[in-house]
């Protein structure tokens, strides 16, 4: 059993996360040509089938590297709404960085990433204060506001486009999270699996939880199995089905998810969590999909066999992982709710965003009851 002990706090989803040395007048951004064509998930099908695009930074923080750890040095882009910025920006909180590492958290709906070019139809995430004026769809439809959203206080940034062009990007995809050096003023990672594993271990000299640990050696190999199987069925598999032009491939998409959640189900009738008793980064890869799954991709993505919450065991691990200090900071469902409905036009014509959806994760457990041999320094 773990033994990290977690400051007594209330971590809250909407809190701006904004360092205190981070200068009060952010740099005028100078913004290039694109340097790939641009483009979005929407558009990444292969004969019906979507097939995602393979990140462009690939770099490490570490010890002795060019991205040395250093606190106040990197700035953190995110969108409350995105599955995949949403794990680095849970590990953040694990971990403790908040005062080592910057955030800004992008509107959920996309804009126009050039609006004055007719030519570039280029639709994406935006930096807006969350006292500005709603946003309307990039097809100007509905009225969404800026609640909770944090602009860009280093690059002084108008669109995350605008942080691809200024490193010199060429795959022209512009996706979050984004992980910003601003002391080489370039992107260093943009694949939130590099970027979780970043803030579990080379930040611990300046983490207020280093003995956390979210990919322990004696279960690496665990962990990368499931990770494997879970992002191919489940984390992207909701993509697949979502973002597919033709009945086929939707539904080989559709059979492997369920076939995923259906072993998930009976892994966590076994154990706490997917690999034993203690919390992974399996986990907050998988809750990260889960949380969204019922608001979201039961209508909008046609996953519709099952709601999460009709599985009892996936529901208690929802609620379990979800009322762990720090997780709960990274989700904001009206975020999530917004971007999907509101954001890609092909799916959603006018924006119209579903009322309905009972927020049953903050519902109380019985987890840690159930796996005595599980206990963790957050159960009550």
């Amino acid at each position: 059993m773990q033994t990290t002990r977690f400051p007594v706090r209330t971590f809250r989803a909407c809190l701006p996360l904004i360092l205190k040395s981070t200068p009060s007048r952010p740099r005028k951004l100078t913004v290039s040509a694109t340097m790939g064509p641009a483009r979005t998930a929407v558009e990444e099908v292969d004969k019906g089938a979507f097939v995602r695009t393979a990140a462009g930074f690939r770099n490490q923080v570490a010890p002795g590297t060019q991205f040395e750890p250093e606190a106040g040095r990197y700035h953190l882009y995110i969108s409350y709404a995105c599955p995949w910025a949403c794990r680095a920006l849970a590990a953040l909180h694990l971990k403790g960085l908040q005062d080592v590492i910057g955030v800004s958290v992008t509107h959920p709906t996309w804009q126009r990433t050039r609006p004055d070019s007719p030519d570039d139809k280029h639709t994406g995430w935006a930096f807006v204060s969350p006292d500005d004026p709603p946003l309307t769809s990039s097809t100007s439809h509905g009225s969404f506001s800026c609640a909770d959203c944090v602009p860009d206080t280093v690059n002084g940034a108008r669109f995350v486009r605008d942080l691809y062009d200024k490193a010199h990007d060429t795959t022209g995809k512009y996706s979050v999270p984004v992980l910003w050096d601003k002391k080489n003023n370039t992107i260093v990672n943009n694949e939130s699996s590099d970027i979780l594993r970043m803030f579990n271990s080379s930040f611990n000299k300046l983490a207020q939880n280093p003995g956390l640990d979210l990919y322990p050696e004696p279960l690496r190999s665990k962990i990368d199995e499931v990770n494997e199987w879970v992002y191919n069925a489940i984390n992207n598999g909701v993509y697949r089905c979502g973002f597919a032009t033709q009945q086929e491939p939707y539904e080989q998409a559709f059979k492997e998810l369920f076939a995923a959640l259906d072993r998930c189900e009976e892994m966590l009738g076994r154990s706490r969590y997917l690999v034993g008793s203690s919390l992974t980064e399996a986990d907050v890869r998988l809750f990260m999909t889960l949380i969204r799954f019922d608001h979201v991709y039961v209508v909008y993505f046609k996953t519709n066999r099952n709601f999460i919450h009709e599985f009892p065991n996936l529901k208690g691990y929802v609620q379990d992982l979800y009322q762990i200090p720090g997780i709960a900071a990274s989700v904001n469902i009206e975020h999530i709710k917004k971007h999907y409905f509101t954001s890609h036009p092909p799916l959603n014509t006018y924006a119209i965003i579903p009322v309905g959806g009972e927020h049953w994760w903050e519902q109380p457990h019985s987890r840690a009851a159930q796996f005595p041999d599980a206990q963790q320094p957050w159960d009550k």
